[in-house]
């Protein structure tokens, strides 16, 4: 009997789906869910001689929380990684074409990529990740679905705004924030 019981068990264990660093990602938003996000309304109008340079914005918090946005949990990176392997691209194929019917309806729309990591590693370190990750994106959406590069702005948050507050691996803090920007910045 205890055999059968041990059998069962390692089968079960076998069967039962081991986790990573990369553990239970989320779901790719959908086309859908993207546009509804980055086409919504701000949560402030600003009148034209309030708006910003693209860089005052990206240091105004209050700014980037009235902007419509979305984060992007389910392109996966690797610990200590900015690459978006292809394996990835048709996630990333759901944010072009989002950002395409946006940019159909406005010509002038601009979105800022927000490159985030966990807490993991030094401040510098992760200052620079989160930089090259916002690249990253930026590059596979210009090179790979032709999305305008001058619609695109990046930057790099390191650890600053963790979604799990732990100083731990979590790969949900390895992310990307999307926002739309044009009506903020002049």
């Amino acid at each position: 009997m205890q055999r059968r019981a041990f059998l069962t068990a390692f089968a079960a264990t076998l069967a039962a789906p081991a986790f990573s660093g990369l553990a239970l990602a989320q779901e790719t938003p959908s086309e859908e869910m993207i546009l509804r996000r980055l086409d919504a309304a701000p949560a402030r109008r600003m009148r034209d001689e309030e708006r910003v340079t693209v860089r005052e914005f990206k240091r105004r918090s209050d700014l980037r929380r009235a902007a419509p946005s979305i984060d992007i949990q389910s392109i996966n990176f690797a610990f200590a990684s900015a690459e978006i392997p292809r394996s990835e691209y048709r996630k990333v194929r759901q944010i072009a074409r989002a950002m395409e019917q946006i940019l159909r309806r406005r010509r002038r729309a601009v979105f800022l990529i927000e490159g985030h990591t966990d807490a993991v590693g030094s401040a510098s370190s992760n200052q620079i990740l989160s930089e090259r990750r916002a690249d990253s994106l930026k590059w596979v959406l210009v090179q790979e679905f032709g999305i305008p590069s001058r619609a695109l702005e990046t930057v790099g948050y390191g650890e600053e705004y963790l979604l799990v507050p732990t100083e731990r691996e979590e790969w949900r803090n390895r992310r990307v924030t999307l926002r739309r920007i044009d009506e903020f910045v002049r």
